[in-house]
């Protein structure tokens, strides 16, 4: 039987995860993250799998090599931490889960946006003191305004599905526009941003594609628009949303990513004196709502999660085609444009 080390494991991983396996797999669950301090973990094991805030660089990824580790299984569609140029070289197979449940962060996309609009999380905090005032809680009707989506890939085309209907317009801006969406109207960002009122990101995070909302960016907001973030903290220049915050031209943020997000998420965190000064500001601000990146958290995702992983892996040892690997010359861009990228075993890669 082979054995697989699960990094940064939670318990609702190993349910999971224990549930799909069905005894396949030797999975030993670690607490840690992988970094170059926990590699020891890994001995032993022919596979390890990981998630958003686990360090999978050249040194990392030489550790893992010189240990017999030959496939890194991200349990997550986002790749941005991986060195692919080191895993290429090395001879490591990088495979992920490209869609898990896309209704899931969607609908999570949605739920940051009514509690920020109707500023529910205000509300419940004046209640459980028996304050029921309504001062302050005007929100405004989502029906007839104008959404602006950033990424329609799975989960950008549900939440567009979403905003139809509540009855909004959609905008949406992508690198790989999808014709076939239909009453979406696509628009350079500039002019997305320039009309929505509320803007929700949905796209990877890439070095094109890191702080895509910066001071440029949020100058160029509609005023008073809403934005909403469950794709990846870099998106977003931290510093620029807080001045755009302060000086009230932004009307609200929800977060459920902080591009330093790695130190904090996922862990307790209330004893720690010494804070990030910018996630401090940001979750003390009356007009912002941060979770601690969950939109994938539901029982379906956690499954579909479960289960892709531990088919690529399958198809990995049994040396089948790898529909969900991501090859060193393509990097993802094949998926970003709809198109299948088995990678550099089947030559087919876009590099």
């Amino acid at each position: 039987m082979k054995s697989v080390a699960m990094f940064d494991a939670k318990p609702y991983d190993r349910e999971a995860f224990d549930r799909a396996n069905s005894g396949r797999y030797a999975l030993r669950y670690f607490e840690a993250k992988l970094s170059v301090g926990t590699l020891p973990l890994v001995e032993g094991c022919e596979a390890i799998c990981v998630f958003v805030n686990d360090e999978v660089d050249r040194p990392v990824l030489e550790g893992l090599a010189a240990r017999g580790v030959r496939v890194v299984a991200l349990r997550c569609a986002g790749y941005n931490q991986v060195d692919f140029k080191a895993a290429y070289e090395l001879g490591i197979t990088v495979v992920r889960v490209p869609a898990y449940s896309p209704y899931a962060v969607a609908e999570h996309a949605l739920a940051l946006l009514m509690t920020l609009n109707r500023h529910l999380h205000k509300a419940a905090a004046r209640t459980r003191e028996f304050n029921f005032s309504l001062v302050g809680l005007t929100g405004m009707d989502l029906h007839g305004k104008t959404a602006g989506v950033v990424g329609t890939g799975k989960i950008g085309r549900v939440f567009c599905a979403i905003c139809q209907g509540l009855g909004m317009h959609v905008l949406a801006f992508d690198a790989f526009p999808d014709a076939k969406l239909a009453g979406v109207t696509y628009v350079p960002l500039e002019t997305l941003l320039a009309e929505a009122d509320v803007v929700s990101l949905h796209c990877p995070l890439t070095p094109q594609t890191h702080h895509l909302m910066g001071a440029k960016a949020f100058a160029g907001m509609k005023p008073g628009a809403l934005l909403i973030n469950t794709s990846r903290g870099a998106l977003v220049d931290s510093a620029a949303l807080i001045e755009s915050l302060r000086e009230g031209r932004l009307g609200g943020a929800g977060l459920d990513v902080y591009e330093e997000e790695s130190d904090w998420f996922f862990e307790d965190r209330s004893a720690v004196v010494r804070q990030d000064k910018a996630l401090a500001l940001l979750v003390s601000m009356p007009n912002v709502v941060v979770t601690s990146h969950q939109a994938f958290l539901t029982r379906e995702a956690l499954a579909n999660i479960a289960e892709t992983t531990l088919a690529n892996l399958d198809d990995v040892f049994a040396g089948r085609p790898l529909v969900n690997e991501i090859c060193y010359r393509c990097q993802g861009q094949a998926q970003a444009a709809g198109m299948d990228c088995p990678g550099r075993k089947q030559g087919r890669c876009l590099g």
